[in-house]
């Protein structure tokens, strides 16, 4: 580790700054701060190009005594700061964190209030906060509004979500700034809970491109003890300001100094390939709080899950409108036939999963309660530990341990997080005694309590708790339907998993759009990896379920290349075990995929279009290869350059065939293989809404590629 610091201390009467000017490491990002009349502002270029025009910084409070003007400079400080650190998963095996920092201190007479607002100048990027040490004039305050503005330099083409307090399960939409307003009401789809707030409001991570080929990404990082931010935007003047999430009676955000913002982050690059290899948002956020991650490890698992989604099978046990928790007796109940979470079944999957080498076996709908979860804003709706009648836990355990396998437990919460809190320990304690050492929790649903926003201070500490909670019994957790993820993966690496944006499972509801994955790792996964739940090879759902006609808008070829794209510690294989029986070939690579990586680069990029990505297994020779791409389909000349020179590797290629397409034919596919090395170039084609991965292994010996062409 590497630290330089330079302090310099600045006293004015007047509140007047000259600009302040930081720039990162290689000199490209260039950030000014400045006081304009007592309000602070910052701008910011990148290679001599405006990227954020000046815009104003501050906070509005609920006592009408705003932290927004009539600041005086009291002090200035400057650093520099760059180290190396090793994440307990990821990516990569090593992370730089090399930046330039400015601190601010600005006190406002009129009230002996002071702040301090701190910026890192990275190189690929900046991030800020505001900081409120402990004072005798702000103490206790509340928060009305942030407003933080982010001025763009044009109408540039953006990559956005509506803004909601609820939800990001909505399909990106792809349009100008000045288009938003018109558009949004076509962007506000159905959602179990949903609250939009604003017709210009949008989400984050927001990715945009200018019209001189800048593309900028604007999120926060290390969400905490704050409430979630989304941008409303001026579509006059192109501007953006911080909009947070209120609790039920309107506030947006309860704060006791000493305390902090979040970071708000610019990531910006002339290269698409340069925003999606940041580690910006990692780097703003804590090193590890735990003292061993032993026990935290990458998942590759199959669970019972998707032939519920589809509806060929329920989570239910019984078709009763009403149950209630130690009152309803389902002994004494008659079963509906369709429960999934049975012992036979289970014991099916855990078979399934040991003969292929999957870690683990995700079950839905094992516990009490399924019968009316949804949509009641019922309080005591599960309890986490009691067992439908045809589900032996530990049973069930014993079996999969006897193969190797661990079950994934399932904390549905429908909302009602006072009543999971109220459970917590009981559930972690009871997943530890049967062997459980993961659990998927969700959040469908309005929250309990009532008036409560998915988004908001309230529920963002109750989502950190779970996971600060779950690591005292070494648990890892996968949460779905909480806030976006902010780079806490970092700080907390037991949360090896998010949902928080649309995944498979919507493939089943009418389905996603097929630029859906060329747009989620520049938006969704800037902040943290996604349990996205890809592998579907039979794409029709209605060979499935008869009564639902949606279908994966993919080839079998893309769902391979997943993997690769999406990048995520947590990985599963979604579809049925008997789909893939059906196509063990294409199978195949999904066993052979790494979830854990060296190294990772990206070799072509552009929002919405297509990606494709090459990463080295961790402690592995081995390398795999993705391509996602849009409805157009896309062509690759691929330089395998990144292999080592002098050295021979076996490439199996699974490819779309020459008449596949998403629509028409997805199950169309070709697999090839043949003997590459550092100084070949392959010519690859992803069809209409397909792509293409590639497993590349090094040959140990000549006997090993004794009949293989060179590709």
């Amino acid at each position: 580790m590497k630290q330089i610091l330079l302090a310099t201390v600045l006293l004015f009467s007047a509140g007047l700054l000259s600009a302040e000017t930081v720039k990162s490491p290689n000199g490209a990002m260039v950030l000014n701060v400045e006081l304009k009349n007592g309000v602070p502002v910052y701008r910011l270029d990148y290679k001599n190009q405006a990227v954020v025009k000046e815009s104003k910084l501050g906070l509005e409070l609920k006592d009408g005594k705003n932290l927004t003007d009539g600041f005086e400079l009291t002090k200035t400080e400057t650093a520099s700061f760059d180290e190396s650190w090793n994440p307990v998963w990821g990516e990569v095996k090593t992370i730089r964190n090399n930046y330039n920092e400015l601190a601010v201190t600005l006190t406002q007479p009129s009230t002996s209030r002071h702040i301090l607002i701190r910026f890192r100048v990275f190189n690929d990027g900046i991030g800020f906060r505001y900081e409120f040490p402990q004072q005798e004039n702000l103490n206790y305050f509340t928060i009305k509004e942030e407003k933080t503005q982010f001025a763009m330099t044009g109408d540039h083409k953006a990559f956005w979500l509506p803004g909601d307090y609820d939800t990001q399960e909505y399909s990106t939409m792809t349009s100008n700034l000045s288009e938003i307003r018109g558009l949004m009401d076509e962007a506000i789809t159905p959602n179990s809970s949903q609250t939009p707030f604003s017709p210009t409001g949008v989400q984050t991570s927001l990715m945009m491109k200018s019209k001189e080929g800048l593309y900028i990404n604007i999120h926060e990082a290390a969400l905490i003890d704050y409430s979630c931010m989304h941008l409303n935007l001026d579509d006059k003047n192109f501007i953006f300001e911080s909009w947070l999430t209120p609790d039920a009676i309107g506030d947006k955000g309860y704060m006791q100094t000493p305390c902090q913002s979040p970071w708000r982050t610019v990531i910006v690059s002339d290269d698409a390939r340069e925003i999606l290899a940041s580690k910006m948002i990692l780097n703003l956020n804590e090193p590890t709080k735990y003292e061993d991650t032993s026990w935290i490890k990458p998942v590759k698992y199959i669970g019972v899950w998707w032939e519920m989604i589809t509806g060929k099978s329920t989570w239910a046990y019984t078709d009763l409108p009403s149950v209630k928790l130690g009152v309803t007796d389902y002994s004494k109940t008659k079963p509906n036939g369709k429960h999934a979470a049975n012992n036979t079944k289970v014991k099916e999957y855990i078979d399934f999963a040991a003969l292929h080498g999957f870690d683990a076996v995700l079950v839905e709908g094992w516990n009490e309660g399924w019968e009316d979860w949804f949509g009641k804003t019922k309080d005591y709706v599960f309890d986490f530990v009691t067992p439908y009648p045809d589900f032996d836990v530990k049973e069930l355990n014993r079996y999969a341990a006897s193969k190797g396998v661990k079950l994934m437990m399932h904390h549905e919460t429908s909302g009602s997080v006072r009543n999971y809190e109220r459970h917590m320990d009981k559930a972690y304690q009871f997943m530890v005694d049967n062997g459980y050492n993961s659990v998927k929790s969700g959040y469908v649903g309005d929250m309990i309590p009532r008036g409560e926003y998915h988004y908001g201070q309230w529920l963002v500490n109750h989502y950190l708790y779970a996971v600060t909670k779950a690591a005292e019994y070494k648990i890892m957790v996968n949460a779905h339907e909480a806030v976006r993820p902010t780079g806490l993966c970092r700080t907390y690496p037991n949360l090896i998993g998010n949902e928080s944006a649309r995944g498979t499972e919507y493939e089943a509801f009418g389905g996603n759009n097929a630029d859906h994955t060329t747009i989620l790792p520049f938006t969704r996964l800037m902040g943290g990896p996604m349990d996205y739940t890809p592998g579907i090879f039979v794409t029709q759902v209605n060979k499935i379920n008869p009564d639902n006609n949606s279908f994966v808008h993919s080839t079998l070829a893309r769902q391979l290349a997943l993997y690769v794209t999406m990048y995520s510690p947590l990985q599963m294989a979604a579809d049925l075990p008997e789909h893939y029986n059906q196509y063990l070939d294409a199978f195949q690579f999904i066993k052979d995929v790494a979830i854990d990586w060296d190294e990772s680069k990206y070799l072509e990029a552009e929002p919405g279009d297509y990606i494709t990505v090459a990463r080295k297994a961790k402690g592995s020779s081995s390398w795999f290869v993705g391509n996602t791409s849009d409805e157009n389909g896309h062509a690759s000349t691929l330089k395998l350059d990144f292999l080592d020179a002098g050295k021979k590797y076996i490439a199996t290629i699974y490819s779309d065939a020459k008449d596949a397409h998403y629509e028409t034919n997805p199950q169309a596919y070709t697999i090839r293989k043949g003997v590459v090395t550092s100084k070949s170039v392959l010519q690859l084609k992803a069809a209409p809404g397909g792509g293409y991965a590639i497993s590349i292994v090094e040959a140990t010996d000549n006997a090993s590629v004794k009949g293989l062409k060179k590709l």
